[in-house]
């Protein structure tokens, strides 16, 4: 999950993407003070190690 952090004088929104590509592809469109942030879950498959 990637999540687009974009501040302004008189407030904070947030924006969720499923993926990086469409992500990045908001954040080059959105102006102003803005950040991304990948937010990893440690119950993720990719993460746990298999021990079978």
């Amino acid at each position: 999950m990637w999540i687009m952090t974009v501040h302004s004088k008189n407030n904070i929104t947030m924006f969720e993407f499923e993926t990086e590509k469409e992500a990045k592809a908001a954040f080059e469109r959105t102006q102003g003070c803005k950040f991304l942030t990948q937010v990893i879950y440690f119950n993720d498959d990719y993460l746990v190690k298999s021990t079978i």
